[in-house]
């Protein structure tokens, strides 16, 4: 992942809490942060595919900035823009499932989530949306908000649970649901 532009677990971005955006002020720069994790999420696509949906964070690709993009599992669905996003309410039901990190490829780690968020994002017209997800995309963006706040999944697994390694991972069989 590092030779396609992510940034790898140990360097500083990924452990800072990254800058929202003054928009509608700052607008041109967002549209860049956007297109650059698209164009990334298009070159890593091409290499890796992902069954579960993928999402990437600003700061894995060194910009220090509150985006994000997810891209759902369903290859006919949009992809998810989040900018300076914002969770307003968890669930308190919540499961436990196998996630993996673009910036630390190699393993996967058991994160408890909860399995339902609602998240406040901003447009670029500088309007507030709230959306709610669930289930698989809440995790997803959820992972990716994590990430725009400095935390890695491994800051989320519990206390004495260790990430494995991906060939120990694929013995699992473990899929997220994405749907009740």
């Amino acid at each position: 992942m590092r030779d396609l532009g992510v940034v790898q677990r140990g360097a500083s971005v990924l452990a800072e809490r990254a800058r929202v955006f003054d928009l509608p002020t700052e607008r041109e720069a967002a549209e860049q942060a956007i297109d650059r994790l698209f164009s990334s999420m298009e070159r890593i696509g091409q290499v890796h595919p992902f069954a579960k949906g993928m999402g990437i964070a600003a700061p894995q690709i060194g910009i220090g900035r509150a985006a994000a993009v997810v891209q759902p599992p369903d290859p006919g669905t949009p992809a998810i823009v989040l900018l300076n996003p914002r969770i307003t309410e968890r669930s308190t039901d919540a499961d436990e499932q196998y996630e993996g990190c673009l910036s630390f490829f190699d393993v996967r780690g058991l994160v408890p989530r909860p399995l339902q968020i609602t998240v406040e994002t901003t447009t670029l017209e500088g309007q507030t949306v709230t959306t709610t997800y669930e289930r698989g995309l809440a995790r997803l963006v959820h992972h990716e908000i994590d990430h725009l706040d400095g935390l890695l999944y491994t800051a989320r697994m519990g206390v004495g649970v260790a990430p494995i390694p991906v060939e120990e991972y694929r013995q699992t069989g473990r899929s997220w649901a994405y749907e009740q």
